[in-house]
């Protein structure tokens, strides 16, 4: 038998899309979705609230223009009840996006932003890390979506790009 060893870690460095996520938890229905944000694990009532399909247009600090398609997904962290003792399964979390998708268009490559927070208390917003796949759940780990001077940003990648040890097979020499 030829299964990859638990956890499994499927990386998405903070820019993970739509179908990116959706590709990593297809094969893993039947297992519990968990989420960490914020330090914590959510809790097992948690509800996802809202999807949301964006389409933004930007002008940054430095006169450039963006554009993008975004999904975001609100989730509120509520504890778990006699109907919900555990979290949800990963087959219901995805029946629940492809309901929204036969009603509202999802971009799959679009950029994926999760909203997230208990009642009563101001959402924050997060990016997708990494999705861990254990034995019994499937967990999104959500780290948080700093602001960023795009400008500076980009000078500052171009700057290491410049400094980086040239490797002959790169193509970058």
């Amino acid at each position: 038998m030829n299964a990859p060893a638990l956890p499994l870690t499927v990386g998405c460095q903070g820019d993970a899309s739509l179908g990116a996520l959706l590709d990593a938890l297809r094969p893993h229905g039947t297992r519990r979705l968990v989420i960490r944000y914020d330090g914590q694990l959510i809790r097992p009532g948690y509800h996802v609230t809202e999807v949301k399909a964006g389409s933004f247009v930007t002008l940054d600090c430095g006169g450039n223009p963006d554009a993008w398609q975004e999904t975001i997904l609100q989730v509120e962290d509520l504890p778990a009840s006699v109907e919900k003792p555990e979290h949800m399964e990963v087959g219901k979390f995805l029946a629940i996006l492809d309901k929204v998708a036969s009603r509202v268009s999802l971009e799959l490559g679009s950029r994926l932003t999760f909203e997230v927070g208990p009642p009563g208390r101001p959402m924050q917003v997060f990016d997708v890390e990494a999705v861990r796949i254990e034995a019994a759940s499937a967990v999104i780990e959500l780290g948080p979506r700093p602001a960023i001077c795009k400008p500076r940003h980009r000078a500052e990648q171009e700057a290491a790009k410049a400094n980086a040890c040239c490797v002959p097979s790169s193509g970058c020499c």
